[in-house]
C-alpha cells in the first residue's frame, strides 16, 4: 500500500508556526525542568522565591513540555502532511495561524498561573478552569480545520495518519474535559476515588489517545516517503489504529492499584496494559517492515533518523509500562523514580523524537531550501537521544534503590543519601537537553528565516 501521490500545497503557514512554537518552549521546558533538577540536589537554591518552588516548578515543567515541546512539534507535521495526503489545499491558513496564537496564550497563561500558585492541585491536571477551556477550544479549532480539509478532498482514500491524526485532536478535546471536570469551575474535580479515576483516566489517555496518534500519524507518514517504499501493509495500520482506540482508554486505572477500588477495574487496567501489545507491534511491524533493508536511507535523512529513533523508544516504553501494571512490579516501582524515567522514555524519547523528526523533515519542504545546518541537527539528536536514554538509566536504578528501601522499611531520609548522585547526574543530563534545545530552536530559525540556500 503506497500513500497517495503529493500535490503542491502553498503557504504552510500554520505549519511553520507551529515548528517556531515547538522549538521555542522546547527551551523554557528544558530550562525548567533542568531548574527543577537542580532543586532536588539544593533544594534551598529557590529558598524564598514562591514562584521557583519545586512544586510550582514541575507543573510548569510537565505542562510546557507536553503541549507547548512535543504537542506543537506533531501538530506542525500533520498540518503538513494532512493537504498532502487529502490532494487539497488546507481548509484555513488564517485559522490554523490564529489557532498557534490561542495555543500560545493559553501556554502563557498556564505558566503564569502556575507560578503564581494557581492550581487544580491535581497530577498532569493542574490547570484551573478559564485555561482548561482554552485548551480545549484550542483542540476543537484544531480538528475542525482538519476535519474540514478532509471534506474539501480530492484524494478518496483516507491514509492511516489522517485516521490518527483526527482522532488524537478530538478525542483528546474530550478526554481532557472529561479529566479536568470542566463542567465544575469551582473545583475541578470529583469527590473521593471517583475524582482519582476519572484523573486516571486522563492522565494516561493524554499520552495515549494525543502523543501516540500525532507520533503514528507522522512515522507512517515519513518513513514510506523516505525509502521510498509501499507501506507494509495497511491493514495492519488499521489494526494497530482501532486496537488503540479500544484498549488505551482503561489503562490509567493501573496508576491506582494500591487504593481501594473495585476488583473488576484494576483487573481490567490491568489487561488491557498487556493488551497494548496489539496495536503497539502492529505499529511497529508495519514501520520496521516498511523500512527492513533501507536504514541507510533513513540514516541520511535528519528527520526519518528522528523518527526511526522514536519508534525504537516506543517499544521500550511499552514494554516498560505493561511490565508495571503488575502488581508485583508496583510494590516496588510506585511513587518513585521509576515512574519518571518511564515518563521520559515516553514522552520525550519517542513523541519527543518523532516531533523533532518531523519538524526536521518538513523545514525544508515548506521553505523551499535546505536545512540551514545538518551538523547541529545531528548534534541535538545525538544530545537528545544520549540525554534520554541517560535519564531512563539513571532514574530507574534510582526508582529501585527508593522501592526496595520503601518495601524493607527505611525511612525516607535514610533513602534520600543513597539517590543524591543519581539527582546529580539527572541535572548533568538536564543540560544537555537544555543546550539540544538551543541549538535546536537556533537551527529552526535559521532554516525558517534565512534567505534560500539551496534544493531541499
Amino acid at each position: 500500500m503506497t500513500t497517495p501521490d503529493e500535490n503542491s500545497s502553498p503557504g504552510y503557514a500554520t505549519a511553520r508556526a507551529f515548528c517556531i512554537t515547538s522549538a521555542c518552549w522546547m527551551v523554557i521546558g528544558a530550562f525548567v525542568g533542568l531548574l527543577g533538577a537542580t532543586e532536588l540536589i539544593a533544594p534551598d537554591i529557590a529558598k524564598n522565591i514562591g514562584w521557583l518552588v519545586f512544586g510550582r516548578i514541575r507543573p510548569i515543567h510537565i505542562n510546557v513540555v507536553l503541549f507547548g515541546f512535543v504537542t506543537p512539534g506533531l501538530l506542525a507535521a500533520a498540518f503538513y502532511y494532512f493537504p498532502r495526503l487529502l490532494r487539497c489545499e488546507l481548509f484555513s491558513e488564517k485559522l490554523g495561524v490564529f489557532t498557534v496564537w490561542v495555543w500560545n496564550l493559553t501556554l502563557v497563561a498556564a505558566v503564569i498561573s502556575l507560578a503564581g500558585g494557581h492550581t487544580q492541585g491535581r497530577e498532569y491536571a493542574e490547570l484551573i478552569w478559564p485555561i482548561d477551556v482554552m485548551v480545549v477550544a484550542a483542540f476543537g479549532l484544531v480538528f475542525f480545520n482538519m476535519v474540514m480539509t478532509v471534506r474539501r478532498r480530492t484524494e478518496p482514500l483516507l491514509y492511516v495518519s489522517i485516521w490518527y491524526g483526527l482522532a488524537a485532536t478530538i478525542l483528546t478535546a474530550a478526554v481532557y474535559a472529561l479529566g479536568n471536570v470542566i463542567w465544575r469551575p469551582d473545583s475541578g474535580a470529583l469527590a473521593g476515588m471517583a475524582d482519582a479515576v476519572i484523573l486516571w483516566f486522563y492522565g494516561h489517555s493524554i499520552f495515549n489517545l494525543l502523543l501516540t496518534p500525532l507520533a503514528a500519524g507522522i512515522a507512517y507518514y515519513v518513513i514510506p516517503r523516505v525509502v521510498l517504499s509501499p507501506l507494509y501493509s495497511h491493514r495492519l495500520a488499521m489494526l494497530g489504529f482501532w486496537s488503540l482506540m479500544l484498549v488505551a482508554p482503561q489503562i490509567g486505572t493501573s496508576h491506582l492499584l494500591q487504593v481501594p477500588l473495585p476488583t473488576w477495574l484494576k483487573v481490567i487496567a490491568i489487561a488491557d496494559s498487556i493488551a497494548m501489545a496489539i496495536p503497539v507491534m502492529a505499529f511497529l511491524i508495519n514501520i520496521w517492515y516498511t523500512a527492513k533493508g533501507r536504514l541507510g536511507e533513513i540514516h541520511a535523512d535528519i528527520g526519518a533518523k528522528f523518527v526511526f529513533t522514536g519508534t525504537i523508544m516506543y517499544f521500550f516504553a511499552s514494554l516498560q509500562g505493561a511490565v508495571m501494571a503488575l502488581p508485583q512490579v508496583q510494590r516496588v516501582t510506585h511513587f518513585n523514580n521509576w515512574v519518571v524515567g518511564h515518563a521520559h522514555i515516553g514522552v520525550l524519547g519517542f513523541a519527543g523524537m518523532i516531533a523533532l523528526g518531523g519538524m526536521y523533515y518538513i523545514l525544508p519542504r515548506i521553505t523551499g531550501k535546505q536545512l540551514y545546518s545538518r551538523l547541529l541537527a545531528d548534534f541535538q539528536y545525538w544530545m537528545v537521544l544520549i540525554g534520554v536514554v541517560g535519564f531512563t538509566v539513571v532514574l530507574t536504578i534510582a526508582g529501585m534503590t527508593q522501592g526496595n528501601a520503601w518495601l524493607n522499611g527505611h525511612a525516607v531520609y535514610r533513602v534520600l543519601p543513597m539517590v543524591h548522585v543519581y539527582y546529580i547526574v539527572r541535572a548533568a543530563l538536564g543540560l544537555m537537553l537544555f543546550t539540544s534545545a538551543i541549538v535546536g530552536l537556533y537551527n529552526i530559525l535559521r532554516t525558517l528565516l534565512s534567505n534560500p540556500g539551496g534544493t531541499p
